[in-house]
């Protein structure tokens, strides 16, 4: 497994986290995986990635000032997908 799998998988799986502490009204939940997320955001960085997947990463970073719209739950969980997708292909 390479390392931009691990890095691309692993904010897969806190974006679907942020949803489900948002439908679940757990704001704390919501919060902490968002701040996993951006963390591994900010690792990804670094690598070489198509530009598809780059626009997705920076999407995350405004998240951040909308975590309480109800739109932000159904985007993580789309982004949550797109990112799994992608990792898995590779």
């Amino acid at each position: 497994m390479t390392k931009e799998r691990i890095i691309i998988e692993s904010m897969a799986s806190d974006l679907k986290r942020v949803c489900l502490g948002l439908e679940r009204k757990s704001d704390k939940m919501a919060e902490r995986f968002l701040a996993e997320a951006e963390k591994r955001r900010n690792e990804a960085v670094s690598i070489a990635l198509p530009n598809y997947i780059k626009d997705i990463l920076d999407k995350v970073s405004f998240l951040r000032n909308n975590i309480y719209q109800s739109r932000v739950a159904e985007d993580c969980l789309m982004y949550s997908v797109l990112l799994q997708n992608f990792a898995r292909r590779k």
